[in-house]
């Protein structure tokens, strides 16, 4: 299956690539590439969601005017740098890997913020600030008593993402290059994501894809289907994303059409856990323990940090998705998508199969 997907290199039409690429070396473990968003999270009630008539559990795009009247009726905020693969990033950073960020933010207030404060977590971002134009992109995550988060979010800068913002040197030297599926709705995202995977491919490395969103999928699932026959390694999605993609009704359907490709699956369930399969195997994972669930924006983005963290340990997939377990467990504790404990002594602790990295 996986020469398959290399003969199918051509398929990129529109990536130009120097001849030089053609060994990875590894100087870090994961590129992340992905929406560059400051996040700005409030507690809610349901009525306040009722109120906007907005879906619980879901992203939806919003213009700069309807950012602006949102925002305007949300109270005590919290805000930091977000955005799906960013916060995957900074995950993996915590966990002591070598991660990278691709992504856009304007030379504005929030795109500076955005920058120091991802570069403080240990992520390397260096995507040139965009001069003019749109302002640096925002989400409004609502978070209601039952610790669902609802996502509204204005995507300026991030719009602006050109293949030329893709840093191939960056690309070829990381184990694995992670693509954010909320990238499919930029205007060149296409030709974005085309480059960055054929120089991924060429240099030796894998190509990861996380599903986002069950509207994302909605909105892009011919693309999605391409790509996952044809063009990852791994696919990172959650319960409803993998069977909205497959457009089936249950999930053991949908696991059995994402099975046939050859392309390893990580499969995340909430309280039921993950699955992570292949065509040769299946594994059931059980969800980590947590005392009390509170808020559980970035749930999915700790899991693939920690998935990919042990997978370029060359660690089992078994033992990856147990890692990943026990970064999702550690962020819906509490408000926000930062770890407060430490995931290495977390993981230390819990999974004593790792205790021989070097940390």
């Amino acid at each position: 299956m996986r020469n398959a997907r290399y003969t199918r290199l051509d398929r990129f039409q529109h990536a130009i690539l120097p001849d030089r690429l053609i060994m990875n070396h590894s100087r870090f473990d994961v590129v992340a590439i992905g929406n560059a968003i400051m996040d700005v999270l409030a507690y809610v009630d349901d009525a306040f969601l009722t109120t906007h008539a907005l879906r619980k559990g879901t992203m939806r795009l919003i213009d700069v005017d309807q950012a602006d009247y949102l925002y305007n009726n949300m109270q005590s905020t919290i805000e930091y740098s977000g955005g799906s693969a960013a916060n995957t990033a900074v995950g993996l950073a915590a966990l002591g890997g070598q991660a990278a960020f691709i992504g856009k933010v304007a030379d504005d207030p929030l795109g500076r913020a955005f920058s120091d404060e991802i570069n403080s977590c240990g992520v390397h971002f260096t995507t040139s600030l965009l001069q003019g134009g749109p302002s640096t992109a925002y989400c409004l995550v609502l978070v209601t008593p039952d610790a669902q988060r609802t996502m509204n979010t204005y995507l300026g800068a991030c719009l602006t993402l050109q293949p030329d913002d893709i840093d191939l040197d960056l690309v070829q030297s990381a184990q694995i290059t992670y693509l954010e599926g909320y990238q499919w709705d930029l205007p060149r995202a296409k030709e974005v994501m085309q480059r960055a995977a054929q120089a991924a491919l060429a240099s030796g490395g894998k190509v990861a894809l996380s599903l986002s969103d069950c509207l994302c999928v909605d909105r892009h699932r011919a693309e999605f289907l391409d790509w996952v026959r044809y063009h990852i390694d791994i696919l990172f999605a959650n319960e409803i994303e993998i069977m909205s993609l497959y457009q089936v009704s249950t999930f053991d359907e949908a696991l059995r059409a994402a099975r046939e490709y050859g392309t390893t699956v990580a499969l995340t369930r909430g309280e039921k856990g993950s699955v992570i399969a292949t065509t040769d195997s299946v594994h059931v994972i059980c969800a980590e323990p947590v005392t009390s669930i509170v808020d559980t924006t970035g749930a999915g983005d700790l899991f693939a940090a920690g998935f990919l963290y042990g997978l370029t340990r060359d660690r089992p997939a078994a033992l990856c998705a147990r890692l990943g377990s026990l970064c999702a467990a550690e962020v819906i504790s509490h408000f926000g998508v930062r770890p407060i404990q430490s995931l290495v002594d977390l993981a230390k602790m819990r999974l004593p199969e790792l205790r021989d990295l070097s940390w």
